[in-house]
């Protein structure tokens, strides 16, 4: 039996808005690729990304999404998601576009990658505090996070794809 190989897009929805994240779901993500894939590539792409494209995950506080395709198809769905304006949830349509971050083989290399990138986000973002207070206070939030490291693997799908593209 042959595997598919799979890649992991790892993507940032950007609103003007940040209240409206919280309106965005994992089923509204969905259909807008599958209409950008069918409006850039026509029949054509939209059969081919309909195969194995998923949403995997979507965090709706912080906008991050991972959308899970097979490794010959992700060039489809990458090339559509700049066409993405807006999603549509329960009636109300969010004006936003896909930022693609990572594409990654598997979900933890797309993890890892995350974490160096907030990091960065981080230090950029302290200088930019206008004053001691601010700059304690996102210190105090970033050093309340924690970090469980589980024993299990279970997370890790595929174990040599990261160099893989």
């Amino acid at each position: 039996m042959v595997r598919m190989k799979l890649r992991y897009l790892l993507c940032e929805v950007c609103v003007s808005d940040r209240s409206n994240l919280s309106l965005v779901d994992d089923g509204a993500i969905y259909p807008a690729a599958k209409t950008a894939v069918s409006r850039a590539h026509g029949d054509y792409g939209a059969a081919l990304s309909s195969l194995g494209f998923s949403v995997k995950y979507l965090n709706a506080h912080t906008g991050i999404v991972f959308l899970c395709c097979w490794k010959s198809h992700y060039r489809l769905i990458w090339s559509a998601l700049p066409f993405i304006t807006s999603l549509e949830n329960r009636g109300e349509r969010v004006p936003c576009f896909l930022n693609c971050l990572h594409v990654g083989g598997t979900i933890r290399t797309c993890q890892k990658f995350l974490v160096r990138y907030n990091t960065q986000q981080i230090h950029w973002m302290l200088p930019l505090c206008q004053g001691e207070a601010e700059r304690s206070e996102i210190r105090k939030a970033v050093l309340s996070c924690t970090l469980k490291k589980d024993t299990d693997d279970d997370y890790e799908e595929e174990s040599g794809e990261e160099k893989d593209k």
